[in-house]
């Protein structure tokens, strides 16, 4: 067995070895991230890394550890920067309106049920069950008719709820 060039086994590659490195580790990882818990984890998770490493040499284990421990580092502001940014689009889909907007809103919303409710037959019926959210598919099968009908008949309410919507605009702007 040659010991002295690679580790043969990951339990060849022994914690005394690995935690040798320890302090040197966390001095390099303590400067690049925030808190003292990030870099224990840090350095943790890089000597678990070269003790699981299946065929280490035993001569680069010191460069081999700093090249993991600078990558989790630069891992671990990667995923700072990634959280940041969902929390920002987070942020900016729950931003709430102002009181004059939410008002608008619940206007419009009522004056187009009224115009939902002036539809006939199909389109009416659609329309309702998609606002109350059943899928067009699941409409068509609770009133056996085919899939290809139930989406016409939305087409066709959404067409004329949209040319009220254009008249209204247009009544409204003269």
């Amino acid at each position: 067995m040659a010991l002295n060039s690679t580790c043969p086994s990951p339990a060849s590659c022994s914690w005394e070895q690995i935690s040798q490195h320890r302090d040197r580790l966390m001095r390099l990882v303590r400067r690049r991230l925030p808190s003292y818990q990030d870099a224990e984890d840090c350095v943790q998770e890089t000597m678990a890394r070269a003790a699981a490493h299946a065929a280490l040499d035993r001569a680069r284990l010191g460069s081999f550890l700093t090249s993991v421990a600078l990558r989790l580092c630069i891992d671990y502001y990667r995923d700072l920067e990634r959280r940041r940014r969902l929390l920002q689009r987070a942020a900016l889909l729950d931003d709430p309106g102002t009181t004059e907007e939410d008002v608008c809103d619940e206007d419009f919303g009522r004056w187009l049920m009224d115009q939902v409710r002036q539809l006939r037959g199909r389109e009416q019926e659609v329309i309702l069950a998609r606002a109350a959210g059943i899928s067009t598919a699941e409409f068509a099968r609770m009133h056996n008719i085919s899939i290809k009908a139930a989406e016409a008949a939305f087409t066709r309410g959404r067409a004329r709820l949209k040319t009220a919507c254009a008249k209204a605009m247009e009544d409204r702007m003269t």
